[in-house]
């Protein structure tokens, strides 16, 4: 009898004369136990649940394909993950003095949230971003707002990250000028922007252009980047946003990396080598509250898109195929009512990114589902992620929670229905004509409704929300964003346009449009328009001329 079937044998007598027995003493707390994302969990796991004796091909060593264990070989022994906290609102001078305050207490690296006009590609003094300028984010309008934004921060020695996706082409341009004004070579500017429209198609809903007219900006981005910034991430794709919208982890993973998928499959169809580009895509993805079933999660994501990268794509440099990634805590779990009670949820959403081996991660501050975070919980959150690397003792070995029978009978399976997604979506003909016909839009739709109805009914707890609740009467302190923002950025928007030479300005213009409507790459067209303080509305107006706008289809 070999080892495997000794164990199985083992493990039914176990099952029969001890574990059926207890139960029929004292029955289970409830009738099925799931993850978060509605998978069965077994009351126990043992070795024959995953398949270890395939040890070298899907789990195998930090640093070396498949990645699974991580994709560096000393992982946070040799360095931490970076502590990026995501900031941003009012105007471009509050959210400079928040950046130093943050890096001041030992943060590590910046990203930046954009207002909504900034994200959609209108400017501040536009009717449509009327009551929008500068709430969600920092309000951008012209180059002279990025100079502010990073005034005193030596763009050599941070990396930036920015959420922006439609106007990424103009933000990155802005952020590149503002590293030359600063005598920073662009080999030396390090960072990265999330330039992921797909998911916006998706779960966010910040597009401007239609599909293609969006996938030929993000493939100039990857083309110009490799040649003039080797060291930013042309795009972070993001299953972040996906995961709050409601979708299950497989569901993360899987239309996240169908997203990766297309976003390849574009680069190679405008021309680009494969392992041209590659190494400069990075993922984005959410850390929920099933503290094993996210470990497994990102395990299972990174094994997954190795596989992709060698066997699809045929890249070859290994750092194609690592997946390389971002994580924060999730804001969908933040709750309204007992807002202390955020902080041990973040708390465990970091440990779980990190045991994942995440690259850099942004803590949620505890009172974000009420408002902007304050500079206390701000901080706080940040403590977070410095007591857990300095303190907890998680980070002193590689991947510690490899070899659980339960961890990797989990990657095996979120990989495994992760693969059924993306196969799928294959058989629909792509991550564009899946969306366009709704299968992603709903699978998540099914995913969220099936969640709320555990918490109506009591299945699912939430602390403070469905059990646990206390009369509150003390409101706690919350940031306000005040209106008279909106009118000192349209007065500095005004300052520069008047300071600006017209004629340069309808000529980079005209020049962008005209390149719109060919075929060469945008982006120094791009940059010579933000150099000359062309403001981010006019620059999107100039290529909605030619590309017009997405409307989107609605699913039922």
């Amino acid at each position: 009898m070999d080892l495997k079937t000794k164990v199985q044998k083992a493990f039914e007598d176990w099952e029969r004369n001890e574990y059926q027995k207890a139960l029929k003493l004292k029955p289970e707390r409830q009738k099925e136990f799931t993850t978060v994302s509605f998978t069965p969990v077994k009351p126990l796991y043992q070795p024959n649940d995953s398949d270890n004796e395939k040890y070298l091909d899907k789990i195998g060593f930090p640093g070396l394909y498949p990645f699974t264990r991580g994709i560096q070989p000393t992982m946070y022994r040799g360095k931490l993950w970076t502590m990026r906290q995501y900031a941003g609102f009012g105007t471009a001078k509050e959210s400079n003095e928040r950046y130093r305050y943050l890096l001041s207490q030992g943060t590590s690296g910046l990203s930046v949230a954009f207002d909504l006009p900034t994200q959609i590609g209108y400017d501040s003094d536009d009717p449509l971003a009327y009551g929008e300028v500068g709430k969600v984010g920092v309000a951008i309008d012209t180059l002279a707002d990025m100079e502010i934004l990073f005034d005193k921060i030596p763009l050599e020695k941070i990396s930036t990250s920015m959420t922006i996706n439609a106007t990424a082409a103009i933000l990155l341009a802005m952020y590149l000028a503002v590293a030359e004004k600063q005598g920073v070579p662009r080999n030396k500017v390090s960072g990265t922007v999330q330039n992921d429209i797909l998911k916006e198609y998706i779960a966010r809903g910040t597009y401007i252009y239609p599909p293609k007219a969006s996938m030929r900006l993000i493939t100039n981005i990857f083309e110009y980047c490799a040649k003039e910034a080797p060291h930013w991430n042309t795009i972070s794709i993001s299953g972040y946003h996906i995961r709050e919208a409601g979708s299950t982890a497989a569901q993360e993973v899987g239309f996240t990396l169908a997203n990766g998928i297309a976003y390849v499959e574009a680069a190679l169809k405008a021309g680009l080598d494969v392992d041209e580009f590659s190494g400069q895509l990075s993922f984005f993805f959410n850390a929920h509250n099933d503290f094993l079933e996210e470990v497994a999660k990102y395990r299972a994501a990174r094994r997954l898109w190795a596989k992709i990268m060698k066997e699809r794509f045929k890249a070859k440099k290994e750092r194609s195929m690592m997946l390389r990634f971002h994580t924060q805590t999730a804001g969908s779990t933040l709750t309204a009512q007992q807002v202390d009670n955020n902080i041990v949820r973040v708390t465990v959403q970091t440990l779980a990114a990190v045991l994942g081996g995440t690259q850099s991660l942004h803590t949620n501050s505890k009172d974000e589902a009420l408002a902007l975070p304050t500079e206390n919980s701000v901080r706080t959150a940040l403590r977070t992620q410095q007591i857990i690397a300095y303190e907890s003792g998680v980070s002193n070995t590689i991947d510690p929670l490899a070899g659980s029978y339960y961890v990797e009978a989990m990657t095996d399976e979120i990989e495994n229905k992760a693969e059924e997604y993306i196969n799928k979506i294959d058989a629909l003909g792509g991550m564009i004509a899946a969306i366009e016909k709704g299968f992603v839009q709903m699978e998540i739709q099914n995913a969220a409704y099936q969640f709320e109805k555990q918490l109506e009914t009591g299945e699912r707890i939430v602390v403070g929300v469905n059990k646990f609740q206390v009369d509150e009467d003390e409101q706690p302190e919350l940031l306000k964003i005040d209106m008279k923002i909106q009118e000192e950025q349209i007065k500095l928007l005004k300052k520069v346009r008047a300071g600006r030479n017209d004629d340069e300005v309808r000529n980079k213009l005209s020049a962008l449009e005209k390149a719109a409507a060919g075929s060469d790459n945008l982006m120094p067209f791009v940059y010579d328009s933000v150099k000359a303080y062309c403001s981010v509305g006019e620059i999107s107006d100039a290529m909605r001329k030619v590309f017009g706008e997405y409307k989107e289809s609605v699913v039922i």
